[in-house]
Order: structure tokens, then sequence, then C-alpha cells
């Protein structure tokens, strides 16, 4: 129980928005869960309909006390389609008539560094870096399959019983269908965490991208959404669920995740 408890406040899910805090140098955190959510539509396929995530994963390993590396990704999507909105974009391959498609989703790779710890008065500082990776298939009308980066500042606080998490930062998305072209967008979350007792954190959250192009180029359109949920610590594991809504045009309307932690000492960080 005393590994669970100290890791609560590091724990990510069921929250998008990255916590500032690094888990112990050694240790390894795996996150897996399942996602559903309703009426969400997709730029470049021009696809609408219902999408269950299977296999979220997210694999979080501590290098040294300032130090994370993470990967992570979806092993399965499945969508549920309720129509097309407007013609792809791009060339689909879809049974006939069109009513649901699947295909694995795009993993990312990731490094955390913890610039400075909390103080008394000021809040702790991060910076991450990735790229997420081109795996998913366009025809599958889910994924774009475009190799993107991303970098945030985190900042950290806690006020008693209390942990908030901002994140501001810079993603460049490959325009899928527009020869040598970039979308910049701005990445942004933030969030709340109450911790009511050592079982159960309530936690909430605000996360998503914005395009500040009139016109995005498709597949890169902004999209947010808004999480409220709990983590409940119990049989040496983190369990957590939160209901999702959507903030903008391509978010879904509404869905509902959850999943499990496992935190486990595996190896011994070079001194």
């Amino acid at each position: 129980m005393a590994l669970i408890s100290l890791s609560a406040y590091a724990q990510q899910r069921p929250l998008i928005t990255e916590d500032v805090d690094i888990i112990k140098p050694g240790s390894v955190r795996l996150e897996f869960g399942f996602d559903f959510l309703q009426n969400k539509d997709f730029g470049l396929s021009g696809l609408n309909g219902d999408l269950t995530r299977i296999g979220v994963v997210t694999l979080r390993m501590g290098l040294a006390p300032n130090v994370e590396i993470e990967n992570g990704g979806v092993l399965q999507n499945y969508l549920s389609i309720n129509h097309q909105y407007q013609p792809s974009a791009v060339p689909l391959n879809l049974t006939s008539p069109p009513n649901s498609t699947h295909d694995i989703g795009d993993f990312y790779i990731a490094v955390k560094v913890k610039l400075r710890a909390e103080g008394k008065r000021a809040p702790a500082l991060g910076f991450r870096f990735g790229a997420q990776m081109p795996n998913s298939n366009q025809t599958r009308g889910i994924g774009v399959n475009q190799t993107n980066f991303f970098a945030t500042a985190i900042a950290g606080k806690h006020y008693g019983r209390w942990k908030f998490n901002a994140n501001l930062g810079l993603g460049i998305l490959t325009a899928p269908v527009n020869l040598f072209t970039q979308n910049d967008v701005i990445l942004y979350g933030l969030s709340a965490a109450y911790r009511a007792n050592e079982r159960l954190t309530l936690v909430g959250e605000v996360n998503g991208r914005y395009s500040t192009r009139r016109t995005a180029p498709r597949g890169t359109e902004s999209e947010g959404e808004a999480r409220f949920g709990a983590r409940i610590s119990a049989a040496g594991l983190i369990w957590d669920v939160a209901g999702i809504t959507g903030l903008n045009r391509y978010s879904p309307r509404s869905g509902v995740t959850f999943g499990v932690t496992y935190v486990a000492d595996v190896f011994t960080p070079v001194k």
C-alpha cells in the first residue's frame, strides 16, 4: 500500500494533462485502459461515428530523479460509422456499405524532465517533448498516418489535499493532404486532483489542441475535451474511471474511460 499511496499524486490516468512529477528511478508504471467515445467527427476521412479504443496503453520508466521516458498508443480502434458528413480527402478501404472500420492507433515516444522542485510558493516546473509515429493506415478512416512533434512546459503545485497541473506547448502536425505543409497548434491542459483519503482521489481536467488557422488543414483541426472522474487504490493497483465531454466540433460529444495502473521496481538505476 505504501507504493500505491506515494505514487497516487504522480498518477496520470484517467487524465491526459501531464503531471510534473517523475516516477521513482528504477520503477516502471504500466497504464492500460479503454475509451468509449460517442459522435466523433474525423476531419481527414469525413466520417462520423462512435469510437471504441481498446488497449490505451502507456509505459513509463524512471531513469533518474528528474528524468522519465514514456511510450504509448492504442492497440486497436473500432469505429461504428454513423454517417459520412463530407467526402474523404484520401481513398478509403472500407466494407460496402461502410458501417464499421478498425485500425491500430498512432504510437508515440516522449521524454519528461523535471527542471525544478516545488517550493513553498513557487510551483514545480518541467518540460516534456516527443514525437507521434505514423502507425495507422489512413485508408481505414480513423488515423492520419503522419509523424508529428510536440513539446510542452509543465507546472505543478500542491495546496493541501489539492494538486494542480498546467501544460502549455506547441504541436507541429504534418498536414496529411497538403504537400510541404504543417499546422502549428497550441497544446494546453489544466488538471486538478483532490485526495479525499489514502484510497480515493477525485480528478478533473480540460485538455486539447487549438489551431490558430481560420481553416486548418484536414486532419489537423482543433480538438479538446473535459474529463471528470476518480482513482481508487485497491488490490495493489490503481483503478480509474472518468466521464468525457467534447469541447469543439471535432471532439466526441460524450464518452467514458476506465483503466488500471500497475507500478513496480524492475531495475537498479545507474549512479
